[in-house]
């Protein structure tokens, strides 16, 4: 079957293939720290409003637009919004892609921490010495490699390769997540964790920071706005709802950061004093939580060795996942400009390879490619709620979302969302520039060090400048090489 008429074989399989997209590494290794770092229950009030509030519309928006345009971003914005707005679909599977480009340094990291867990090389002689060892040598460039492979392999397979390893390795790292959650909740005191996670305090929702990072945790774990569910969107049968599915995918998703939140929590305040537990993880950085004291919680407790690997096992699963439908939005997307699926495959894969190197032998390349981008998908939000409220907001919802056959009716409060949406990316956006002004304005405008804004604004210019330029040919390029619309 022709990748341009490829669908999913069923319900359960595409859902699969999007909880896949969704669930990733930032449910697992970024939830636990920023919940416990922002207060616990109070975070997670703010969390629940935002799925709300950006997630769900969001997801809402973008399956109606796969299924709608049966085009990647590019060619799903030049049907909505006409040829001058190529630039803004390109801008979308761009910043995707340049997530990719170190998203599979990340899965090789947990690709190698499972092996050495099975060795017995993790945790090594002080808390820190296996990660200081691996992390910027050329062995994480052999991982790297790895995982881009792994994810390569399910790729070629088409559409069909993609919902059959969903359907292995989600439900193996649901069981995983779910095993690992109940063996953290009969550990002593853990309670104390389950305590923390789930009590809110009205006095700590008056801060802001925390509304921010619940918003942000909400734009990363669910993957809203980032261009994969309207990919996957394209596979959807004809007859496909399209509001249910997004309420599916935004609260499974979720579901499993919480499993993964009781996880960590109930291990850590289990084996450290709660104060300390608090500090450690507030202070502790994403890798650092995963890669440096996870194993030291888990030597811990009984059985420990075993419960770490599955632990990294889990995260290899997540990231494998996420990284797949990386590769298939990028790959999507040179097929919309005419390029054959095969070949199209092979110049993502050998872009990912090649691009990922700087950030596989260099944390600072790696934590600065991370802040640039995670800005850039705030500007992805707000560049796919203004096109629907360019289009019509109301006619979007009547025309693409509740369509004959729908499970459920979508009413008004979504156009409001929407342009709630809009007002959240440009705020939140605005916000992490703000925040990241240094006093020194040489070291505020420096292109790759990991936290200022000069080097959000520089690589931002140089991404826009470049696709502004070739907007007409990427334009004229989808509207004559596109995909024609999925078959039932």
């Amino acid at each position: 079957m022709s990748s341009k008429s490829e669908v999913f074989s069923s319900r359960w399989g595409m859902l699969l293939a999007m909880l896949g997209m969704a669930v990733g590494t930032g449910n697992i290794w970024r939830f636990p720290r920023i919940a416990a770092s922002n207060g616990g229950g109070s975070f997670l009030v703010a969390w629940v409003v935002f799925l709300l509030a950006w997630s769900v519309p969001l997801l809402i928006l973008e399956f109606g637009m796969g299924k709608a345009t049966r085009q990647g971003s590019i060619g799903a914005f030049v049907k909505t919004l006409g040829p001058a707005f190529a630039w803004m679909g390109a801008w979308i599977a761009f910043v995707a892609t340049a997530i990719m480009f170190y998203y599979s340094v990340v899965m090789g990291w947990t690709i190698r921490f499972f092996v050495g867990t099975l060795t017995g090389e993790v945790p090594g002689a002080t808390p820190s010495a296996f990660w200081d060892g691996f992390h910027s040598t050329p062995g994480a460039i052999v991982t790297h490699a790895i995982a881009m492979g792994m994810a390569l392999f399910v790729v070629s397979k088409g559409v069909r390769g993609i919902e059959t390893a969903a359907k292995v390795l989600i439900p193996s790292l649901i069981v995983l997540v779910i095993v690992l959650a109940v063996r953290a909740l009969t550990l002593p005191n853990a309670s104390a964790g389950l305590t923390f996670l789930f009590t809110p305090s009205l006095s700590e929702l008056a801060n802001y920071s925390i509304w921010i990072e619940a918003l942000t945790q909400n734009a990363w774990d669910t993957g809203a706005g980032w261009g994969l569910v309207l990919t996957y969107a394209i596979y959807m049968r004809a007859n496909e709802d399209t509001a249910l599915n997004a309420f599916v995918i935004g609260f499974g998703n979720n579901s499993m950061s919480l499993l993964a939140g009781i996880m960590v929590l109930c291990t850590v305040f289990s084996v450290m004093p709660a104060a300390e537990a608090t500090q450690m993880l507030a202070t502790s950085g994403n890798e650092g939580l995963t890669f440096i004291w996870v194993p030291q919680l888990f030597q811990q407790i009984p059985g420990g060795r075993f419960f770490q690997a599955l632990f990294f096992l889990a995260l290899v699963f997540a990231a494998w996942t996420s990284l797949v439908a990386m590769i298939e939005l990028a790959s999507r997307l040179l097929q919309d400009l005419g390029v054959e699926r095969g070949p199209a495959i092979k110049v993502v894969g050998a872009a990912g390879l090649l691009f990922g190197i700087p950030s596989a032998l260099k944390l600072e390349v790696f934590q600065n490619q991370d802040w640039v981008w995670g800005v850039a998908l705030m500007l992805s939000g707000f560049f796919f709620a203004f096109a629907v409220l360019r289009y019509g907001v109301t006619k979007w919802r009547e025309t693409f979302i509740n369509q004959e056959g729908s499970d459920i009716h979508i009413g008004r409060w979504w156009d409001w969302a929407i342009r709630l949406v809009a007002f959240e990316a440009v705020f939140l956006a605005v916000w992490f520039l703000w925040a990241a002004r240094g006093d020194d304005f040489r070291e505020t405008w420096t292109l790759f060090s990991p936290y200022n804004v000069g080097s959000v604004v520089i690589q931002f210019a140089i991404v826009l400048v470049v696709l502004l330029t070739l907007n007409k040919r990427l334009a004229s390029a989808v509207q004559s090489g596109g995909a024609q619309p999925a078959g039932d």
